[in-house]
Formats: C-alpha cells, sequence, structure tokens
C-alpha cells in the first residue's frame, strides 16, 4: 500500500475510492451496478491529479518527497544496476559501519568501486543501518575504498542518501569532522572517474564526503544542503516549524543547484516519485551513470584530478553569476 505524504491526501482519498470500487466488484457476484466505468472516473481523475500536485512541487514538498520511505535505496539500486557485488566491511581501524555500503562491483561488465549510503527500509534494519547516519568509520571505510580504486584504475561510484553525519558523542569522540575531511580530501586526490548520484536526501557534510566528484547527478525531487530546513529553522528562527521558509532559502532542490552549479545532471523520476515506479527509476540512474562514465574515460587521470579541483573551486563564481 502507498505511503501518502500530506499533500497528497486529496489523491490518497480518491485512489482509494476507486480501490473500494473494484474490491466490492471483485468480492461481490450480485453488485447490481456496474462499479468498473466509476473506478476507471476515479482513475482518471487521480492521474490529472497526480500531475497538478508534481507539476510545481515547493522545497519543501520536495523535501518529503526526497524522504519517502518507499523510495529506493542504496541496496535495491545495487542489485538493480551492479553485478558481482563483493562487499568490503571495516575500516581497518575501529569497527564497520553499516551505514556505508561499499566494496567491489561490476557496472555494465565493467569493474567499479561503489560506495553508499544505506537507510534501511523497516525498523530491524534503520536501526541497523543508524538511518544512514554515517560514524567516522564509514568515512574511513570509504577512504580505504577510493584508495584501493586509485591503486587499481577504477572507477567510483557513490550513491548519497543521508540526512547527515551522526551527531552523536562517540562519534565526535572518534574525529567525525576529520574522518570526513579526510573522505572529501580523497574525492580530491584520486586519478579515476568519480561520479556521485543523490538518490535522496544529500545532507552536510556527510554527503560532501562522498560527492566531491567529477560529476554529480540528482534525481529529479532529491535534496542537497549543507543543513536539512528544520535544523536551519532551529538555529534562524529557532522555531523548526519554519522549515517551509528555511526550504525555500536553502536553494537546496536538484533545479536550484543545477542553476548554481553544483550538480551537472538531473536525472528524471517518474511522475508521482521515484516510490511510483522503481523500474523506471532505475532505468534512468543506469543510464545516466553509464553516460557519465563514457565522458569521463576519455580524460587522463592528471585530467580528471584538475578538472575535479577546478569544479569545486569555481562553484562559488558561477553561483555569483546566476
Amino acid at each position: 500500500m502507498t505511503q501518502y505524504m500530506e499533500f497528497e491526501k486529496p489523491l490518497a482519498e480518491i485512489e482509494g475510492k476507486a480501490e473500494e470500487l473494484r474490491a466490492i466488484a471483485r468480492d461481490s457476484e450480485d453488485v447490481d451496478m456496474d462499479v468498473t466505468a466509476e473506478a476507471a472516473a476515479l482513475d482518471a481523475k487521480a492521474a490529472e491529479l497526480l500531475e497538478d500536485l508534481y507539476k510545481n512541487l515547493t522545497p519543501w514538498r520536495k523535501c518529503q518527497v526526497a524522504r519517502h520511505p518507499e523510495r529506493p535505496h542504496c541496496q535495491d539500486y545495487v542489485k538493480a544496476l551492479f553485478t558481482d557485488f563483493t562487499p568490503l566491511a571495516g575500516d581497518r581501524n575501529f569497527a564497520d559501519d553499516h551505514a556505508v555500503i561499499g566494496g567491489l562491483a561490476r557496472f555494465n561488465d565493467q569493474p567499479v568501486v561503489l560506495i553508499g549510503h544505506e537507510k534501511g527500509n523497516d525498523t530491524k534494519s534503520r536501526i541497523e543501518r543508524n538511518f544512514g547516519m554515517a560514524r567516522p568509520e564509514g568515512y574511513r571505510k570509504a577512504t580505504r575504498l577510493m584508495d584501493l580504486a586509485g591503486r587499481f584504475g577504477l572507477p567510483v561510484i557513490t550513491l548519497v542518501d543521508t540526512a547527515g553525519a551522526f551527531p552523536g558523542k562517540g562519534a565526535e569522540e572518534r574525529g567525525q569532522s576529520e574522518a570526513i575531511a579526510r573522505a572529501t580530501e580523497k574525492c580530491l586526490q584520486i586519478g579515476v572517474p568519480l561520479i556521485s548520484v543523490i538518490i535522496g536526501e544529500g545532507g552536510s557534510g556527510g554527503a560532501v564526503a562522498f560527492a566531491t566528484a567529477n560529476r554529480v547527478a540528482m534525481l529529479e525531487h532529491s535534496i542537497y544542503s549543507v543543513i536539512s530546513p528544520e535544523g536551519c529553522a532551529s538555529i534562524l528562527w529557532k522555531d523548526a516549524e519554519k522549515m517551509r521558509e528555511a526550504a525555500e532559502a536553502l536553494r537546496l532542490t536538484a533545479q536550484d543547484l543545477k542553476q548554481l552549479g553544483v550538480a551537472d545532471r538531473i536525472i528524471p523520476e517518474p511522475l508521482g516519485g521515484a516510490h511510483r515506479d522503481w523500474a523506471a527509476t532505475l532505468d534512468a540512474v543506469s543510464a545516466e551513470i553509464d553516460s557519465m562514465l563514457s565522458e569521463l574515460k576519455k580524460q587522463s587521470p592528471e585530467e580528471l584530478i584538475n578538472n575535479r579541483r577546478q569544479k569545486f573551486l569555481g562553484l562559488g563564481a558561477q553561483g555569483l553569476a546566476a
């Protein structure tokens, strides 16, 4: 059963009524009225309303879509788009962070290193994955894998979906900010193609550590920001309920970030968001990764490093021009 967001309540009512009519038709052989035509009319009305709702989503509504629990998560992309995935665990220092998935895989039969945030899809897995919020050992694992990629000349693909790095006491004691900085630095140093796809939330330095890439692609309704709208509202207005205003001010949508030069590409989502049609979403992401890899293969290691550095050094200038 689809989980509806707050702004989709009218749609939920229409689709619910249509499903009730179809259930009546299935369960009762003595229905006097023909409910098929009425259910079809409701379906048409729902399709029209869905298109209207998603035609011009506000930034806050995009945040809700980006966080939808039924969107495909990192593990779903791994299973659908990659073969021969071999997970590599641990940071060789403290522990293995289950919020970060990483290892060797093949994409279209090409060997790659894959790194991503995993939020989990039920209560047990969300707790195990710490809701996708990585600790220092997760970023050190990512740094180790990027080192491995550089040593063997393997492209790196990262899938970003995190509200941010875990802010707990233990994480801070083990050097959270230093681990994020090292991962970001490693992104800038490796002489292999580095591609990042924001598949849901891209939160703060926890996302930047994986997304300091040659190419950054964002799904159409994903978000990417230095802070969550709720956190921003709490700091600026001392009121988390002003998250709608904060979302507008942060310019965190894929469309805004493409204009600012932070995102290089926007990957279209099916009408109603990625959670409504996984197959179409996975196909679109696969095609975009393939296209970006083809572009970057033509560059030498020196060009890859230099172009990546120049891309990020030039972000402010493009933003001011916009």
